[in-house]
């Protein structure tokens, strides 16, 4: 059962990723309709997840997680997607935050 949140807290990812690094650049600032309500859709389809997630791992892994791996994965979509170069020092917390997920999934209790 464990392995089946681990596949929910991946896709909470994914949809987290997928709503804040596409849709909601381009829907701009919630002026444009349909890209705002497909980004709606993907962070409640990612709270779905987070939720069911929670179920068997804890809340504190579960959203440490989600949000590191997210801002990682938003930060490299907008790399490849919108030619966004994050300086020395984005790339610096992005890397300790992925350090700190690191250090709560393998030795947080």
């Amino acid at each position: 059962m464990k392995i089946l949140s681990y596949l929910y807290l991946t896709a909470a990812v994914f949809f987290g990723i997928i709503a804040n690094g596409y849709f909601l650049k381009i829907s701009e600032g919630f002026t444009k309709i349909i890209p705002s309500a497909i980004c709606s859709i993907f962070i409640i389809a990612a709270i779905f997840c987070l939720s069911r997630a929670m179920i068997t791992i804890p809340i504190a892994f579960t959203y440490a997680t989600y949000g590191g791996l997210t801002i990682a994965g938003v930060t490299v979509f907008g790399l490849i997607k919108f030619n966004q170069t994050p300086n020395f020092f984005s790339l610096t917390g992005i890397v300790l935050i992925v350090l700190g997920i690191f250090l709560i999934n393998y030795y947080g209790k």
